[in-house]
């Protein structure tokens, strides 16, 4: 069975209930690391002059107190095998409808399996859909 270590813990309560429910669901099945959860005004601004987010803050969910949105990889860490992202997504994506909890996945921000018509790719991104 895998756990979180310190780090993860920490960012993922940082994150709304529901998030965190989903992923403590999700660490049962498959390793991760959940390398952030809110994330401050510096940081955002950071993240989006670096071109790792498109929103500026306030307008990110990540900046939201709880967060609405976390940054989960699967474990290890390998950014260029992206093939890990996918997968991983599909599995958190099927835990979160068995739970009845709606998010949206950075590698599908319209949610219609097309991966293909993606003009930004945010792989270890997941949020909560709604008005939170």
């Amino acid at each position: 069975m895998y756990k979180f270590g310190k780090r993860s813990k920490k960012n993922l309560s940082e994150a709304h209930p529901l998030l965190q429910e989903l992923f403590e669901e999700v660490i049962q099945i498959y390793d991760c690391s959940v390398i952030e959860g809110h994330r401050p005004k510096a940081e955002q601004d950071k993240a989006y002059y670096a071109g790792k987010s498109q929103l500026k803050f306030p307008k990110s969910k990540h900046n939201k107190t709880p967060s609405l949105a976390v940054d989960v990889c699967p474990y290890p860490i390998d950014w260029n095998d992206s093939k890990r992202f996918y997968y991983f997504a599909g599995i958190v994506m099927g835990v979160a409808d068995s739970m009845g909890i709606d998010i949206r996945w950075g590698g599908d921000w319209s949610g219609d399996n097309d991966f293909k018509d993606q003009t930004f790719h945010d792989l270890p991104h997941f949020e909560l859909r709604g008005g939170y």
